[in-house]
């Protein structure tokens, strides 16, 4: 009896697990449809024009606010990514477009001819933030059609660990010398072929612009299954500076990409700087030089001074010599200068004797013979004439002589 019952119970309970698995085999995978909702897609208008013209490009089930750049690139099939990377699309001519909220865009896109040949495809994809891509095919009338080349088959590289830049900056960078790191990235194999001296391609961006590439070849063999550690030199132009993105490629898949924060060499601002400052001045002193040479210099107040002092010696001395010499002179002098000028005025000249004194003189009031003096003929014009110191002279004009007015 136990035993009917509990093999009627292990039935009842294979019937329930053989039910349940019927019911999620039946029913869609909830996660791939998900997926498949949520993937991005890409709409064109026209699926085929000519140089020149245009096509509206529509989008949906993007992220939202998301910043997208719109490429015409050739050598692309299908889902593949162009082979050469955004070196096979029209950059020049691309467009760039930000999401709205529900995820969806719409833009106007010029076409172009891409640098190679197509098939063509018109690619979408994700500027910043999580990476995300799709395109829809699309042919430019006229352009020349090539079949893409097959991708060597072999050994599959894949970034196993987050890559980092090792290195630093120098006095040098902060004016204005390039500033390069090294990309230090784990690679292991997943193909079952090795890889032998992988020719890697290294790409920096800045801002919205597509990278500029750069291929760099790693020495060494990756067996199927082993990983290595790959070093790979990223440098930049000179003065460059600013938010940069640094990406790994292999086989025409991005591997890796790594944000790159590039501060400002501000050893070149302070040299601008100084060198508005110090020209501005070193010109103006120049300047100013050249117009205290060129300018007219004025006659120096003491040359005039002393110049008009000879000419005045000259006017009043009947003797007075030009130059030096008569400047010494006067100079030396001055007590008979100014005698000289006093006589000059009055145009007389006096002389005293020496056998004469002051009481002793002729026509003094104590004199010998002063009363008999006042007596005498003419005593009266004596008396009124000034007192001579000297013996009587007769009053005469002095020759005109050199100097004399």
């Amino acid at each position: 009896m136990i035993g009917r019952t509990v093999s009627t119970s292990i039935r009842a309970l294979i019937l329930a697990v053989a039910a349940a698995v019927a019911v999620v085999l039946a029913a869609p995978p909830a996660s791939a449809a998900a997926a498949e909702a949520e993937a991005p897609s890409v709409e064109l208008s026209e699926k085929q024009a000519g140089k020149g013209g245009s096509i509206t490009v529509t989008g949906e089930d993007w992220r939202p606010k998301a910043l997208l750049m719109l490429l015409i690139c050739g050598q692309a099939e299908g889902e593949a990514e162009p082979v050469g990377g955004t070196n096979a699309c029209a950059n020049a001519d691309g467009r760039a477009v930000t999401t709205d909220g529900d995820g969806s865009f719409r833009k106007e896109l010029p076409v172009a001819e891409p640098p190679v040949a197509c098939p063509c495809v018109v690619r979408v994809a994700t500027v910043t933030g999580e990476k995300a891509a799709a395109q829809a095919e699309f042919t430019v009338a006229g352009h020349p059609v090539k079949k893409v080349p097959e991708q060597p088959a072999g050994g599959k590289l894949a970034v196993l660990a987050a890559p980092r830049l090792e290195g630093s900056g120098n006095v040098l960078t902060w004016f204005g010398a390039p500033a390069s790191r090294t990309l230090v990235a784990t690679v292991g194999n997943l193909g079952s072929a090795p890889v032998k001296d992988p020719v890697f391609k290294v790409g920096t961006a800045h801002g919205v612009f597509a990278p500029q590439w750069e291929e760099q070849q790693w020495r060494g063999t990756l067996a199927p299954g082993k990983k290595a550690q790959v070093k790979l030199q990223v440098q930049l132009n000179p003065g460059a500076y600013g938010d940069y993105a640094v990406s790994l490629r292999y086989g025409g898949k991005v591997l890796a990409e790594q944000p790159w924060d590039v501060g400002r060499p501000w050893g070149v601002t302070i040299f601008w700087i100084l060198l508005c400052l110090v020209v501005p001045a070193a010109v103006f002193r120049i300047g100013m030089a050249v117009v205290d040479r060129v300018r007219p210099r004025p006659a120096r107040s003491g040359s005039h001074r002393a110049r008009r002092v000879r000419e005045l010696t000259r006017a009043r001395l009947p003797g007075a010599r030009g130059g030096r010499s008569s400047g010494r002179r006067t100079a030396r002098r001055p007590r008979a200068t100014a005698a000289q000028a006093t006589a000059e005025s009055t145009n007389t000249t006096t002389a005293t004797l020496p056998w004469f004194t002051p009481d002793s003189a002729p026509g003094a009031p104590g004199a010998p013979g002063a009363q008999k003096a006042q007596g005498a003929p003419g005593a009266q014009e004596a008396q009124g004439a000034p007192h001579r110191l000297s013996a009587p002279q007769q009053d005469r004009p002095t020759a005109p002589g050199k100097g004399n007015t």
